[in-house]
C-alpha cells in the first residue's frame, strides 16, 4: 500500500512539474508575443489600417522673359463620400441639402444625388465617387456644402489631390521647356532646374476604409508641402511665335524632314526663341527632338567663316587677295573640291569668293596658309570652344568633332575639307555662338536659357552673361568680316534676301549629309547671321534638313527666307526706342525751316479772309482770332464785308460785316 501511494505521489509530482513547465513556456511565449513579436504585429496592423501618404509639392512656374506663363502646376481634386462616417442624425438632417448643392454645382437633379447618397448609406459604402478634375476653388466650394462642412470624420468628405502640369499659352518652345518625366526626349529646362522647381513634398496620415481605398484621418496635413521656386526663362513669346511659324511655313513648303531655328540676343547670349520641328507620318510637323542643341553634324559652308577669320587675323591673306578657282575644281590627294557653279568663278578675291561661297577659293586660302602648320588653324577653333560641348544646363547636348593634328583621325585631306565645313561636326547652337561673337564685336558669350530663379518677388539666383572668349580676333579682322558678311546679303549668295528697308548680314550653307552612301544622301540647308548689320541686336540660325530637292535645296532659297521673315517682323512690328539726348539742343536745319514757316504764317495771318456766306458767329470767331475788331449789322449769314478779302490789314483794325 505504501509503495502504491508512493507511485501515485510521483505521478502527481510529474504532472505538476509538466504543468509548471507548460505554464512557464506559455508565459515566455506570451511575453515574446507581447514585447518582441508584438511590436512587429502592432506595426503591421497599423500599416494596414493607417498609412502616411506623400503630398507632392506644387512645382514652380516657368515664365518667359516678358512675363508670360509658360508652364505651371495646377492642383486637381477628386471628391468621394464615406457614407458610414456621418451619424444617423447628421445624415438625415443634411442629405437633402447636400443633394441640392450637388445638383446645382454639377447640373443634375436633386433626386439623383439623394438616391445615390441614400443607397451608399444603406450599403455602408465608404468610397463613393462624386466628382473629379475640380479646381481649387471648386473643391473649397464643396467643403461648404451641408454635411461636408463637418469635415472628413463627421461629414464623410474625402478629398484627393493630384498635381497636373499645364502650359497656359500652348506649346511654346516645347522641347526646350521639357516635361516632368526624365527620359531623353523630355529633358529640358524643367528637368535641368528640377532642384529649384520641384519644391519639398508634404505628407498626411490616411486610414484604410476598404481595399485600396483610403481617407484622411484629419482635415489638416501633418506636413504641408513647400512650393518650388519659379524660373524666368529668356524666351520672348513674341519672337518665339514669329520664329516658330516662319520655320513651319518653310518646312511645309519644301516637305522637309525636320528643322530648327534659334534667335539669340547678341550682347547677353539670351535665347529669345528656339523651335525644333520634325515631320510626322501624316505630314504634319511637331516638336520632336531638340535639334538645335542635340544634332551635331557637318555644317558645310557656314563653317567657312572660321577659315576667313583665321587667314585674316593671322595675316596670311587679305580680303583683296586673288585666287584662281581653276575651272571650279581643285584636287588634293586625288580627291576633288568642287564649286557649285560649273566652271568656277575665274580669278576672284578672297572676299568675293566668300560672298559667292566658292569652295575652291576658301580651301586654297586655308591650305596655302596652314598646310605646313595645321595645328595653328585648329588651335584657333579650340580657343573658341568649338571642340567641346557648350556646357548647357539642358541635357542631351550633341558632341562636336574637330579633328586634331597628329591623331588617328587626321589625314592629308582633313584640313582642306575642314575649310569648307566637312570632316568637322558641330551643333546649330555652336555655329550660332560663333556668328554671334562676330556680331558682338568679337566677344563670344555662352547661350543662356534661364535668367533668374525667383520665389515670388524675391530673387534666389541670377544667371549672368558668361564670356567664352573675350575677343575672338582683332578689331581690324572684325571690321573686314562684318563688311564681307553684309555683302553676302547685298550681292552674294544671299542677295535674294536683301532689302533696302532693313539690313542683315550672314552666310548661306548647303551641306550634303550621308554623302558616303549616295542612296541616303540628302541636303541640310542653312542660313546664319545677325541683324541689323550695324550694331546688331539679334543673331539667328535656321537649318532645314532633307528638303524636297525638286522644290529646292540651297540655303538661300530654303532657310534664308525664314531668317528674313524673323528679322522683318521684329523690325516692322517693334516700336522705335530712339532717345533724345538733349531736348533743348538746337538743330540748324530745324531752326531755318521754322523761321521760314513762321514768316509765311505771319503773312497769311495779316490777310483778310473771305467770310461771305458764313454764319455770323463763325465769321466773328475767325476774324477776331486774326486780331480784327468786328462790327456786326443784322442777323444770319454774312452778305457783305467792309474790308476786301486778300487785302493786308493791321492788328485791331475794324471790319464791318452785314448779315441777312
Amino acid at each position: 500500500m505504501a509503495i502504491e501511494d508512493k507511485k501515485i505521489s510521483y505521478r502527481t509530482y510529474f504532472v505538476a512539474v509538466m504543468f509548471f513547465i507548460m505554464a512557464v513556456f506559455v508565459l515566455v511565449k506570451l511575453n515574446n508575443i507581447q514585447w518582441v513579436e508584438g511590436q512587429y504585429y502592432r506595426q503591421l496592423a497599423k500599416e494596414r489600417t493607417v498609412k502616411n501618404f506623400t503630398i507632392p509639392a506644387n512645382k514652380g512656374n516657368v515664365y518667359s522673359a516678358d512675363g508670360s506663363l509658360l508652364a505651371t502646376s495646377i492642383p486637381e481634386y477628386s471628391i468621394y463620400f464615406d457614407a458610414v462616417a456621418p451619424s444617423n442624425q447628421h445624415f438625415k438632417e443634411h442629405v437633402k441639402g447636400l443633394s441640392d448643392s450637388l445638383a446645382v454645382m454639377f447640373d443634375n437633379s436633386t433626386g439623383f444625388y439623394q438616391a445615390k447618397l441614400q443607397k451608399a448609406r444603406a450599403n455602408k459604402s465608404r468610397y463613393v465617387f462624386l466628382a473629379k478634375k475640380l479646381s481649387y476653388t471648386e473643391q473649397l466650394r464643396m467643403k461648404t456644402f451641408p454635411l461636408f462642412d463637418k469635415g472628413a470624420n463627421k461629414g464623410g468628405l474625402i478629398v484627393e489631390q493630384k498635381i497636373v502640369r499645364e502650359h497656359p499659352i500652348g506649346l511654346v518652345a516645347k522641347r526646350t521647356i521639357g516635361y516632368e518625366r526624365s527620359n531623353e526626349d523630355g529633358k529640358g529646362l524643367e528637368y535641368a532646374f528640377r532642384d529649384y522647381l520641384n519644391g519639398k513634398n508634404g505628407h498626411r496620415m490616411m486610414q484604410r476604409i476598404a481595399k485600396n481605398q483610403w481617407k484622411p484621418i484629419s482635415d489638416i496635413n501633418e506636413k504641408e508641402p513647400q512650393d518650388g521656386y519659379d524660373i524666368i526663362s529668356t524666351i520672348d513669346v513674341y519672337v518665339q511665335d514669329i520664329a516658330h511659324h516662319a520655320l513651319l511655313k518653310q518646312l511645309e513648303h519644301y516637305s522637309a524632314d525636320h528643322g530648327c531655328v534659334v534667335v539669340m540676343e547678341t550682347k547677353t547670349g539670351h535665347i529669345k526663341a528656339i523651335s525644333n520641328l520634325g515631320r510626322a507620318s501624316d505630314g504634319s510637323y511637331y516638336e520632336t527632338q531638340n535639334y538645335a542643341i542635340a544634332e551635331s553634324q557637318e555644317p558645310g559652308s557656314t563653317f567657312k567663316l572660321m577659315g576667313l577669320i583665321a587667314v585674316l587675323d593671322d595675316k596670311k591673306a587679305d580680303t583683296s587677295t586673288v585666287y584662281d578657282s581653276n575651272g571650279g575644281i581643285i584636287t588634293y590627294y586625288n580627291r576633288r573640291v568642287r564649286d557649285s557653279k560649273v566652271g568656277g568663278y575665274g580669278k576672284i578675291s578672297l572676299a568675293s569668293g566668300f560672298e559667292k561661297s566658292s569652295n575652291t577659293i576658301i580651301v586654297q586660302s586655308v591650305m596655302n596658309s596652314y598646310k605646313d602648320n595645321p595645328k595653328l588653324f585648329v588651335n584657333r577653333i579650340n580657343s573658341y570652344g568649338l571642340n567641346k560641348p557648350l556646357g548647357l544646363p539642358i541635357e542631351g547636348e550633341g558632341k562636336p568633332y574637330i579633328p586634331q593634328p597628329g591623331t588617328s583621325g587626321w589625314s592629308g585631306t582633313t584640313l582642306p575639307w575642314m575649310a569648307f565645313g566637312y570632316n568637322v561636326s558641330i551643333t546649330p547652337l555652336q555655329t550660332l555662338t560663333l556668328y554671334n561673337a562676330v556680331a558682338n564685336n568679337g566677344i563670344m558669350v555662352k547661350p543662356i536659357f534661364v535668367s533668374e530663379i525667383k520665389e515670388w518677388n524675391k530673387t534666389i539666383k541670377n544667371y549672368n552673361t558668361q564670356v567664352i572668349n573675350p575677343k575672338i580676333c582683332s578689331q581690324e579682322t572684325l571690321d573686314k568680316v562684318h563688311a564681307v558678311l553684309e555683302n553676302v546679303v547685298k550681292r552674294g549668295t544671299g542677295s535674294k534676301l536683301y532689302s533696302k528697308d532693313f539690313s542683315m548680314a550672314g552666310k548661306t550653307g548647303t551641306a550634303q549629309v550621308n554623302y558616303k552612301d549616295k542612296s541616303k544622301l540628302y541636303y541640310a540647308s542653312s542660313f546664319v547671321g545677325y541683324f541689323p548689320a550695324k550694331e546688331p541686336k539679334y543673331s539667328c540660325i535656321v537649318i532645314i534638313n532633307k528638303p524636297n530637292v525638286a522644290a529646292g535645296y540651297y540655303g538661300a532659297d530654303v532657310s534664308g527666307p525664314v531668317f528674313k521673315r524673323i528679322a522683318q517682323k521684329i523690325f516692322t512690328d517693334s516700336p522705335s526706342m530712339n532717345h533724345v539726348k538733349d531736348i533743348n539742343a538746337k538743330v540748324d536745319a530745324q531752326e531755318k525751316n521754322y523761321a521760314t514757316y513762321y514768316k509765311k504764317a505771319a503773312i497769311e495771318n495779316s490777310i483778310v479772309p473771305n467770310v461771305k456766306g458764313m454764319d455770323g458767329m463763325d465769321a466773328i470767331a475767325l476774324l477776331e482770332n486774326l486780331g480784327l475788331k468786328v462790327k456786326v449789322v443784322g442777323l444770319g449769314k454774312v452778305r457783305t464785308q467792309s474790308l476786301t478779302s486778300g487785302q493786308v490789314f493791321n492788328k485791331n483794325q475794324t471790319i464791318t460785316i452785314e448779315l441777312s
